[in-house]
C-alpha cells in the first residue's frame, strides 16, 4: 500500500507560505486520544431526520430527492473503490490507521462474540477485529464495487473462512431480532439517506448486552485548528483527489458531507433516540473524527 506520507509533498502550501501540513499533522497528534465523554441525557438541537427533511436530503452542500441519495452516494464509491484506502490515507494523512486501531480496541472482541460491520467496504474493521481474537464476522456494505475490494483483500490475508460478506443496506439490515454481539460503522453513516433509521436497525440486531460503535468525522472542538482543517478540505483535499482518483467531484462530496454530519451530542442523542443506552463519545484528534458507543440492555 502507498505510503501516506509520500502524499505529504504534493500539498501546497497557503499564499502566506506556513507549512500547513506541519500544523495539520502537529495538532492531530497531540490530540490523537481524547477522554471518553459521557453523553449528557439532555435535548439538543434537532439533526434534520426524514420526517423534517421531507422528500429532499443533503448530498454534501446539495439538496437532492430523498430517492436518489442513494445512487448518488454508490455512485461516488463507485468511481473511489479502486482508490479508496489511499483516498482516506489523503483525508486523513494516514491517521484514520490510527483511528481505527483505537476504535478496534473499544470494541472487547471475543471467540464467541458476532460483529456485524456495517459500510464495511474495504475490511478495514472487520480484519482487525479478527486480528483481535472476534468470533465470526459479517462484512457488509451496500456498494458491490466496495465489497469485491475487501473480498480480495481478505483472500490475500487468509481470513476470508471467518467472514461472510454481503451486500447490505445499513437502513434496512436482513438479519433476525438479536442476532449479533457487535454492531460497527465506520465512516459510512454519514452517507446514509436515513441515519434514524441506521441507529434503529443496529439496536434491532443487536443481542441484549450488545454494543454499538460510530466512528466518523464529527465537529472540532479546537479554534485553532479549525481553518487549518477548512482549508485542507476545500482548497487541497479536491485537487488531490484530481491528480490520484482523477476526480475532483467525489472528493468535494466528501469534504461536505462531513461538515453536514450532526455533531457529537447530537449524534449521542440520536442514538438515544433510537433506543440505545449509557452513550458514549471518544474525541480523536480534537473532533476530527469521534468514536460513539451506546449498549442494547
Amino acid at each position: 500500500m502507498t505510503d501516506p506520507l509520500s502524499f505529504k509533498g504534493s500539498a501546497e502550501p497557503t499564499h502566506d507560505g506556513f507549512d500547513f501540513w506541519k500544523l495539520w499533522h502537529d495538532w492531530s497528534q497531540r490530540y490523537i486520544d481524547c477522554p471518553m465523554t459521557d453523553s449528557a441525557e439532555h435535548n439538543v438541537p434537532p439533526f434534520p431526520s426524514s420526517e423534517q427533511t421531507g422528500d429532499t436530503t443533503d448530498f454534501g452542500y446539495r439538496n437532492v430527492p430523498r430517492n436518489q441519495k442513494k445512487t448518488m452516494v454508490r455512485e461516488v464509491f463507485e468511481s473511489v473503490a479502486g482508490k479508496y484506502d489511499i483516498m482516506n490515507d489523503v483525508m486523513s494523512l494516514g491517521i484514520h490507521r490510527v483511528w481505527k486501531r483505537i476504535f478496534v480496541g473499544m470494541l472487547g472482541a471475543r471467540p464467541n462474540m458476532k460483529l456485524l460491520d456495517l459500510a464495511g467496504g474495504t475490511g478495514d474493521i472487520t480484519f482487525g477485529w479478527l486480528r483481535a481474537g472476534g468470533g465470526p464476522a459479517i462484512l457488509s456494505d451496500i456498494n458491490s464495487a466496495m465489497l469485491s475490494v475487501g473480498r480480495d483483500r481478505a483472500i490475500k490475508a487468509g481470513l476470508i473462512g471467518q467472514i461472510e460478506v454481503c451486500v447490505v443496506d445499513a437502513e434496512a439490515i436482513p438479519l433476525p431480532d438479536c442476532s449479533v454481539d457487535r454492531v460497527t460503522i465506520a465512516f459510512g453513516l454519514r452517507n446514509c439517506t436515513d441515519k434514524d433509521a441506521v441507529l434503529r436497525e443496529a439496536r434491532r440486531v443487536l443481542k441484549p448486552g450488545g454494543r454499538f460503535f460510530c466512528l466518523e468525522f464529527s465537529r472540532v472542538e479546537i479554534a485553532a485548528l479549525s481553518p487549518v482543517y477548512d482549508t485542507w478540505s476545500f482548497k487541497v483535499l479536491p485537487k488531490m483527489g484530481q491528480l490520484i482518483a482523477k476526480d475532483a467531484e467525489s472528493y468535494q462530496y466528501l469534504a461536505e458531507s462531513i461538515r453536514m454530519f450532526p455533531d457529537q451530542e447530537t449524534l449521542a442523542q440520536m442514538m438515544r433516540d433510537a433506543g440505545l443506552e449509557r452513550v458514549q463519545y471518544r474525541n480523536l484528534s480534537g473532533g476530527i473524527a469521534a468514536i460513539h458507543s451506546g449498549w442494547r440492555l
